[in-house]
């Protein structure tokens, strides 16, 4: 029976799934198969980009398809054991549910997947991330292939232009727009370029993926490299440009590796390089590591570091495409709006034009994370609502608990409330309810979120990364986080309100770049949508969700405290009295809210009020 076993066994190799905190399956499943003399009939591979973060470790067993998660040597062994060798899927393990497949080819047995539809991640999952055969076998450099033998530049930015595909990373500015005007003539004197000639032009890829929560961008590198550097060669070959590189965090280890890989693969089999295809083009890619300043999502920003300066932004005009890198010409997309560009030259501007909305075409990746049951990357097309996204891929919220909200577009983005969950997801539409698309990051919340905490939050992280260049960014968020934090600390006065909603749209309006403009978002939307948790801070001196502790008292239900003395024990302030065997009870006046109490107790007698 061993004989007949022809299967594999592939590992999800995502920084999810191989942190230090996650367990490496590679060498557990080596050593099963081995123990079982099965290493010759069972192969074991790599990929990246499932999705299902939440299941983590995982694998899958093909061809059955079949996703296994939260695995350990045990579960491991049980799945060889019944599946591989016994030919029966473990049905405790897997992943359920069913899937229908899709023209761009869609994932495994499970629900997760059921109304996505993958044009960025279509290799991801599928391919191993370091097989360059793979890539191949996926009509991999085909694009390219059919861009250099049978299309002109113009030709291409026109293929572009016609698919209305926008930028992905937060702007939604029409992509071949931006390079039909960097193609053009620059018409800025460049001063003094590092290559010949002087009207020079250069692809950027801006991988510097910083909001919180966001890991779509990591995830479709690690996952497949290889369309990336494919699709930069196109932009290069459209633009005129011989010159590439790719700015990506230095905190993202395994998605440079990779990179790195398909870099090397590409210049070894002349699809970078000189004289690639022997067309005369050439074109060539380096990687620049950045050190993690969320500033340097912004174009300029990314640029200046790039130049060895501080990552600072200068104002526009001229725009990057006129005036960029060294001042030359230079076309900036990011990871995902470049990862659709060889799906488009394969299966022409109308098959994409098609999918999406009117103003949105296309599929957009969110990365789903917050109170979610399922978090995770998800793809889906342009126009699915919020509430399919949350409740039928994403499972609903954790515990079955209340929506409350949902942020998106990151700290740039708004909190949308539960009436609007049927808000198609486009460009237009989550600005009309208050937020932004952004970059794709995606935060669920339910009825234990305190909506100012939450504001608080982001607008801790949006102060934290201005660059301090311009007064309304560096001053005024800071301001608004006094208020914020007067607030949620109860000593706000009915008259914060006024101050917050004034100067945040003062530094909206006068902020220099994107991070200004866009950091009151959280404020403005949670001050429209949640007004009545403001009030209750301010007037109550009360959070009703009971996060704030500032505005919460730490008490001992009599009825289920056993006099136990553990919460006395720990008590750093002596603010715990009480015999044991007796019910204890806490001074509120004297307690520091440190918590320490409640962690400890060993029946649940202790909580916020």
């Amino acid at each position: 029976m061993v004989e007949e076993i022809k299967r594999k066994i592939v590992v999800c190799s995502g920084t999810a799934c191989t942190d230090p905190g996650g367990k490496r399956l590679e060498p557990m499943l080596s050593k099963i198969l081995q123990a079982r003399g099965l290493e010759d009939q069972v192969e074991i591979e790599e990929a990246v980009g499932y999705g299902l973060c939440k299941n983590c470790p995982m694998i899958v067993v093909e061809p059955d398809e079949v996703f296994y998660g939260k695995l350990d040597e045990a579960k491991l062994q049980k799945i060889i054991d019944e599946h591989i060798i016994g030919g029966k899927p473990v049905e405790d393990l897997r992943v359920k549910g069913s899937v229908d497949t899709s023209s761009i080819r869609m994932l495994g047995s499970a629900d997760f997947f059921g109304k996505q539809l993958r044009i960025t991640l279509r290799n991801c999952g599928i391919i191993d991330p370091e097989s360059f055969d793979d890539y191949l076998q996926m009509r991999g450099y085909e694009a390219l292939a059919k861009v250099i033998e049978s299309m002109t530049p113009e030709q291409v930015i026109e293929e572009i232009e016609r698919s209305g595909l926008r930028g992905r990373g937060g702007g939604g500015y029409p992509t071949g727009l931006k390079w039909r005007q960097t193609a053009a003539v620059c018409s800025y004197p460049a001063r003094e370029c590092p290559t010949e000639p002087p009207e020079q032009r250069y692809v950027i890829c801006n991988a510097d993926e910083g909001d919180p929560g966001a890991f779509m961008d990591r995830s479709a590198i690690e996952g497949d490299p290889f369309c990336l550097i494919e699709a930069m060669t196109i932009g290069g070959y459209a633009i005129g440009a011989n010159r590439g590189y790719i700015y990506v965090r230095a905190e993202y280890p395994l998605a440079i590796k990779r990179l790195e890989y398909a870099i090397a693969g590409a210049r070894q089999r002349g699809l970078l390089g000189e004289n690639i295809f022997g067309s005369g083009f050439s074109f060539d890619i380096e990687i620049r590591l950045g050190a993690g300043a969320f500033v340097c999502g912004e174009e300029t920003a990314l640029i200046a570091s790039m130049e060895g300066r501080r990552g600072m932004p200068r104002p526009r005009p001229p725009y990057p495409a006129q005036a960029g890198f060294y001042d030359c010409p230079t076309l900036i997309n990011n990871v995902e709006t470049w990862a659709n560009i060889p799906a488009i030259i394969l299966n022409g501007w109308e098959w994409f034009s098609n999918l999406g909305t009117e103003k949105s075409k296309g599929t957009k990746v969110f990365a789903l994370a917050g109170k979610i049951k399922n978090t995770g990357l998800v793809e889906v097309p342009m126009g699915t609502t919020l509430r399919e996204i949350i409740y039928d891929i994403g499972g609903g919220i954790r515990h079955d608990k209340q929506f409350k909200a949902v942020q998106t577009g990151g700290p740039s983005g708004g909190c949308i409330p539960e009436q609007f969950l049927d808000t198609p997801v486009d460009y237009e539409s989550l600005m009309r309810a208050g937020s932004m698309m952004g970059s794709g990051g995606m935060i669920v919340m339910d009825e234990d979120t305190c909506m100012v905490d939450v504001a608080k939050f982001f607008l801790t992280f949006t102060q934290g990364e201005s660059c301090g260049k311009c007064t309304p960014c560096r001053e005024g968020t800071k301001r608004l986080l006094e208020i914020l934090t007067r607030i949620t600390e109860g000593n706000g006065v009915v008259e914060d309100l006024e101050k917050l909603e004034k100067l945040s749209n003062h530094v909206k309006r006068a902020s220099l770049c994107g991070l200004g403009q866009s950091a009151p978002n959280s404020i403005l939307s949670t001050l429209q949508n949640f007004r009545d948790e403001y009030i209750a801070h301010i007037e109550a001196k009360h959070c009703p969700a009971g996060v704030c502790s500032a505005l919460l008292d730490y008490v001992i239900d009599p009825d289920k405290c056993v006099g136990c003395t553990l919460c006395k024990k720990v008590c750093p302030v002596d603010a715990i009295t009480g015999e044991p065997k007796n019910v204890h009870t806490i001074d509120p006046s004297v307690c520091i809210k440190c918590g320490e109490c409640k962690k400890k107790c060993p029946v649940k007698a202790i909580y916020l009020d």
